[in-house]
């Protein structure tokens, strides 16, 4: 693959675009490997004629987080699973946002749409356990 990454100094956080269905393989790559990463799982239930099946799936489809050292930026190209690593310029307010993500996961609160929310509107948590919690409305159409 002919992308590289930045030039930077220090450890980096980036996000994987990963190739469809391989987020659960890059991030126990990024483990063997020693990467800090991060993939946010959320539980899942698929229910079938004669079973359910209990699972996690990623709360971000086709996106691993993962610091990255400078001395190491080219082995995460190294394996077929990823599309691209994406640099976060805005490093504080991401691990800020990660922390969040984090504090929703752990919650185990069930995500769901509210369809008064409009593109860009800065919504706070006014009750239970993410309290406090202030994001912005990304896109309300596509969760």
């Amino acid at each position: 693959m002919a992308e590289t990454l930045p030039d930077f100094p220090a450890p980096r956080w980036f996000a994987c675009h990963t190739k469809p269905r391989c987020e659960k393989k890059f991030a126990a790559l990024l483990a063997r490997e020693d990467f800090a990463h991060y993939l946010p799982l959320v539980p899942s239930v698929r229910r079938y004629r004669d079973q359910t099946k209990r699972f996690t799936k990623p709360l971000f489809p086709g996106y691993v987080f993962a610091e990255i050292p400078p001395d190491r930026k080219n082995r995460v190209y190294q394996q077929d699973l990823l599309v691209r690593a994406i640099w976060i310029e805005e490093q504080a307010l991401f691990l800020r946002q990660i922390d969040d993500v984090k504090a929703v996961v752990a919650s185990g609160v069930e995500l769901s749409l509210h369809p008064l929310l409009k593109k860009g509107a800065r919504v706070k948590v006014a009750g239970g356990p993410l309290h406090g919690l202030v994001g912005v409305v990304d896109d309300p159409a596509n969760p």
